[in-house]
């Protein structure tokens, strides 16, 4: 498929080798780590030409974990910042441009509609220390990331955060991060038992079910998750306008998930529907939450 847009490309700046070195010694199987340290911070080379090579018309591109978030004191946080900012800017100016607490922060995501990407970084502190010094294979993938993103996006809903603001939207990747597949747990204990609980408190949970916000409020990625089976579960769960194409570059690879996509494309057609939903998930529904109009491979023919 032609015009594919890609919604979760990692990218470092430059000149961080140890950085880049831990990061490939978490998330990166030996044989493959010069090929992420060198894509990593690479925007105009290798990304670029797999990216045509693969059909991706447009990729979304996030500064890779722990990000400025990770860094905790002040003045080394705006350091980095605009160290990396500066560093982006060199790489792609010769191209052409085109909790109640949090209320402030999902207004102001509300009014300028646009969405709100939530992806965890490796644990640390009394969560790594607690949690994963005994069980460093489960770092990243395998199950932190699921364990660091569901209790922040399942306190949205129970906190009534998508109800105070109707148009919030946010994305999730890797099909949801384990929470699709438990939707009929959770929804069960939050109307019998939690609600019921939670009102004989005087206390408020949500209005809706955590169906409604995933239909309403929240698309999942498929990146990192080359699987025609549990997609074809999650869409039966959310529906296809939900699931947005994504290929989590640099921690997986350009032609692992696009030679998924494209080389099984008619059985993955019948596993989500019909081709009009397969050319929808690969680029049509990232369209509006993104604002995007014309791009490249934006109106190439999908069959």
């Amino acid at each position: 498929m032609l015009g594919k847009i890609g919604l979760e490309d990692a990218y470092e700046r430059a000149g961080l080798k140890e950085k880049h070195k831990h990061e490939a010694s978490l998330y990166i199987a030996p044989e493959d780590r010069d090929r992420y340290i060198r894509q990593v911070h690479d925007i105009n080379n290798d990304r670029l030409h797999l990216s045509n090579e693969h059909g991706i018309g447009y990729t979304v591109m996030s500064l890779t974990v722990p990000g400025i978030q990770g860094i905790a004191d002040k003045s080394e946080a705006e350091k980095r910042v605009t160290s990396t900012n500066d560093w982006v800017t060199n790489e792609i100016k010769d191209k052409e441009t085109v909790s109640p607490q949090y209320d402030t922060f999902w207004e102001v995501v509300t009014e300028l509609y646009v969405p709100v990407y939530l992806h965890p970084a490796a644990p640390s502190d009394i969560i790594l220390e607690k949690l994963y010094t005994q069980r460093h294979f489960l770092i990243g993938t395998p199950l932190s990331f699921a364990n660091g993103v569901d209790p922040h996006r399942l306190r949205y809903i129970c906190d009534g955060a998508f109800d105070r603001f109707s148009k919030l939207k946010l994305i999730i990747g890797h099909l949801g991060e384990h929470n699709p597949f438990d939707f009929w747990r959770i929804n069960h204990w939050f109307e019998d038992v939690k609600k019921p609980i939670a009102e004989d408190e005087g206390r408020v949970m949500c209005k809706k079910s955590i169906h409604d916000y995933f239909k309403e409020n929240i698309w999942v990625t498929t990146s990192g998750h080359v699987s025609t089976a549990t997609l074809k579960y999650v869409v039966n769960e959310i529906g296809a306008d939900r699931v947005l194409f994504s290929v989590d570059y640099s921690y997986d690879t350009i032609e692992n998930e696009c030679g998924w996509r494209d080389n099984v494309a008619k059985p993955i057609q019948k596993a989500v529907g019909r081709v009009d939903a397969y050319r929808r998930m690969g680029r049509d529904n990232a369209k509006k939450p993104l604002k995007l109009n014309s791009f490249h491979y934006s109106e190439a023919l999908v069959s």
